[in-house]
């Protein structure tokens, strides 16, 4: 898991395919058809907190930008 210092340092470009990496394994993880084996149930949580965290810093990010252009 990523912190969030981490996802500050990564570029524009990094987060936007960490978002799409995180979001697959989240949308693989419930559509798979393991049935009853052994999975990792807080790996969601923290692919999702991930997610939040790089879509706030890319936000973040854009509107300092706009900011700076007016």
């Amino acid at each position: 898991m990523s912190t969030y210092k981490d996802i500050q340092k990564k570029d524009d470009k990094s987060l936007v395919e960490l978002v799409k990496e995180k979001r697959e394994a989240i949308r693989s993880f419930r559509f798979s058809n393991t049935g009853s084996a052994t999975r990792n149930v807080r790996q969601v949580r923290a692919d999702k907190k991930a997610i939040a965290q790089a879509l706030t810093e890319l936000n973040a990010r854009q509107k300092d930008l706009a900011n700076e252009t007016k």
